[in-house]
């Protein structure tokens, strides 16, 4: 009888630390890891009266990324779209980085940006959800130039590449929106039309413990 009980005592306790490491194991899954930055690329395109421009800056700074999920799972997109899968992204540059190549429309475009006074333009991610293109997701958040803020949504593709998470997207708007008035060149010869496109390509690092997964 008791070597039945130290028997029952002792799978007992198996079974106790099991769930515990199991447990334990699950929690460390769902801990935040910190992503970090390893290029990035964020681009204004748009057309004048003359000829189409796009002013780049390579100088993007992504501030308090963290990912809750295992990105080895093959379900990848699925996972990231989950509520709190990532949670406070945001994506910054500083708006004088940005060039085109032509002076004179750099000069004004960058007095139009109100640089100065507000130097970077950011993105500040609100939600993920699944979009109906294979491979994407749509993205929620609110965007952030010239000092004006205005709610945005559009599509992002996102890809593993190892330790490397690449998240490409972009999103028309109008300038005017952003109480921008449209920069002019050439003694104003050059006129620019309030549309434009502002793209953006991050290639983040993931830490190697979210990339093993249970490894």
């Amino acid at each position: 009888m008791r070597h039945e009980t130290l028997s029952r005592l002792i799978a007992g306790t198996i079974v106790a630390a099991a769930v515990v490491t199991a447990t334990s194991v699950a929690i460390a899954r769902q801990a935040p890891s910190s992503l970090g930055i390893a290029s990035g690329r964020v681009s204004i395109s748009g057309t004048s009266n003359i000829h189409p421009y796009t002013a780049s800056t390579t100088s993007v700074r992504v501030r308090g990324a963290k990912l809750t999920v295992d990105v080895a799972n093959p379900a990848l997109l699925a996972e990231i779209a989950k509520p709190g899968a990532l949670q406070d992204f945001e994506i910054a540059v500083q708006a004088a980085t940005l060039a085109s190549g032509k002076d004179g429309l750099d000069k004004n475009m960058l007095k139009a940006l109100k640089a100065q006074e507000h130097p970077e333009i950011t993105f500040r991610l609100s939600r993920l959800d699944a979009a109906a293109a294979p491979g994407t997701l749509r993205a929620a958040g609110v965007l952030n130039i010239a000092g004006a803020e205005r709610n945005v949504a559009f599509d992002v593709t996102v890809q593993l590449n190892g330790s490397t998470l690449t998240v490409k997207g972009g999103v028309p708007l109008l300038m005017t929106d952003y109480g921008i008035t449209p920069p002019k060149a050439m003694l104003g010869m050059l006129k620019t039309d309030p549309k434009v496109t502002v793209t953006f390509e991050a290639s983040l690092i993931v830490p190697a413990a979210t990339v093993a997964g249970t490894n």
